[in-house]
């Protein structure tokens, strides 16, 4: 084995170089300016004290050639040397766009693990064959007008009647508090929100419903109901309905969804876990507080564990239509075939025009936090954004919040926004999923355990309360992203089991909110 040449560390001990192809590095560790790093048979000089999560060039790059990372271009050079940090200052944002599909693409679908190998899991096998990994009694308000007393019936119940002590297959009484609905919003707004909300009653990981409304707004429990009819959507599990005008106003409503809520317990409580396969789990796979490892470790481990669900038969969500943009290419030419890389392109364009009739621009996504981990424009952020994804082939594409039609790999429309995305892919029917981070955040879902995983070290250490599982493992050098995407699986099983409650589930977030696709309020 080569010696390293004299007096220059080896340079994986300071920075990450992500594939061959690359003409940057990715630095773990904060460098002095003139550190000397070994690499390849030269020394490289770095030139700069460069922060973690930012890249200096492992060569020359002359003006106008590309700028390399994850073996895709993430900018122009325009001027960059040996060693020195990749800023804004000498990089541009521009990089090349081809969208050109070929007719005849094909991709094979996912090289399944036979039956007897998959893995397996406990969960609780709904009446229409969905299975579920929680089991909790929702209360869903119709409109903003009812959700004070949704989340007032909620908070009392699970104190009044002891839920987790007295009925222990039931996980809680949870409510959905928005504030959508009532007659001040029309359009395609209260279409969302009205398949958010019945695909939530739907969902298999709720026992029983309670559905309130007002009585007077335009997303009523009449019009929901009816829109749950024409689509054929039968919930059989227990139900109950509440007018909070017909009930006699506020106290009335909420001590009338007591007494309901009393009653269903029981046989919410009778539904019991079974063992089954693990390709009957939804996994939604999501990223929030992204820094400049994310994208190096979190995202292609959850990625990992992705393949590892689809290869067993199992469905992965993927969403944030923002943080595809720079990257749509590579999912599209991932596609089954033409026709769906092309419907790839057109949720990226779709999310584009919609957001410009704000005066958005999606290339201006990456968040102060986000350049301030390295991420300097959505190219970077967007191909380390796609990692968690996984390999496999994409089978098709859905708006938000629909319910996914099929098994493997599915990308969902939807914004970036933790609170909105998250929601969208449990509506869409994912009963777990994988948020990673690497900035830290404690973000939960209302029904479905969210289980974070770091993309670093120091962050999962300083928030270990709030983040399940650390990635930085793959920087510090000690896994393999295979090593620590198997241990990923193998943690989500056992919180779809029961067996461990996920951090945010512990620390009571129950987030929820409504993605106000094209609102006009009137």
């Amino acid at each position: 084995m080569r010696g390293e040449p004299s007096g220059a560390a080896p340079l994986g001990e300071y920075a990450v170089i992500v594939n061959p192809e690359d003409n940057v590095a990715v630095v773990k560790r904060r460098t002095s300016r003139g550190l000397r790093l070994s690499f390849d048979g030269r020394v490289i000089v770095v030139e700069d004290e460069i922060p973690p999560g930012h890249r200096f060039a492992l060569c020359a790059i002359p003006p106008g050639e590309f700028v390399r990372q994850y073996g895709q271009p993430i900018g122009t050079s325009r001027g960059i040397g040996a060693g020195e940090w990749v800023t804004h200052a000498n990089m541009s944002n521009d990089v090349p766009v081809v969208r050109d599909l070929p007719e005849d693409l094909h991709n094979p679908p996912p090289d399944y693990f036979p039956e007897e190998q998959r893995a397996r899991f406990r969960g609780f096998v709904r009446p229409d064959g969905r299975v579920g990994t929680r089991n909790h009694v929702l209360v869903i308000p119709t409109s903003m007008c009812a959700s004070h007393e949704a989340q007032q019936i909620a908070t009392l119940a699970e104190h009044l009647f002891d839920v987790r002590a007295r009925f222990p297959n039931v996980d809680g009484v949870v409510a959905i508090p928005h504030n959508k609905g009532c007659g001040c919003q029309d359009g395609s707004t209260l279409e969302v929100l009205l398949r958010t909300l019945a695909n939530y009653a739907a969902h298999p990981n709720v026992g029983a419903v309670l559905l309130i409304d007002l009585g007077c707004e335009k997303t009523n429990l009449a019009r929901m109901e009816r829109w749950m009819r024409e689509r054929a959507m039968e919930l059989n599990k227990p139900l109950a309905r509440i007018g909070i005008q017909e009930a006699g106003g506020t106290r009335a409503a909420i001590d009338r969804g007591l007494r309901e809520i009393e009653k269903m317990l029981p046989a919410a409580n009778a539904a019991e876990r079974r063992e089954v396969s693990a390709g009957e789990l939804v996994l939604g796979v999501k990223c929030g507080g992204s820094d400049g490892f994310s994208g190096l470790s979190a995202n292609p481990a959850v990625g990992q564990a992705a393949d590892l669900l689809v290869r067993s038969g199992g469905t992965v969500l993927m969403t944030e239509v923002p943080e595809f943009c720079g990257a749509e290419h590579i999912l599209a030419w991932r596609a089954r075939d033409a026709a769906t890389g092309r419907a790839v392109y057109r949720l990226v364009d779709w999310y584009k025009e919609y957001a410009s009739k704000f005066g958005a621009v999606l290339n201006e996504n990456p968040s102060p936090g986000n350049v301030a981990g390295g991420l300097l424009n959505i190219t970077i952020k967007s191909l380390g954004a796609i990692a968690k994804g996984g390999t496999t082939r994409v089978e098709g594409v859905i708006e938000y919040g629909e319910r996914v039609p099929g098994r493997g790999l599915w990308l969902m429309q939807g914004p970036g926004y933790d609170q909105e995305s998250t929601p969208g892919l449990v509506a869409a029917g994912a009963t777990i999923v994988l948020f990673t981070t690497g900035r830290g955040t404690t973000i939960g879902n209302a029904i479905a355990p969210v289980v974070k995983v770091a993309s670093n070290t120091p962050v999962y250490e300083r928030m270990r309360n709030d983040i399940d599982l650390s990635a930085g493992t793959i920087i510090d050098g000690t896994e393999t992203i295979e090593q620590v995407g198997q241990r990923i699986f193998d943690h989500m099983l056992r919180v779809a089991s029961g067996e461990v409650r996920a951090k945010a589930e512990e620390n009571g977030h129950r987030e929820f909110q409504v993605w106000a696709e094209q609102t006009v309020s009137l």
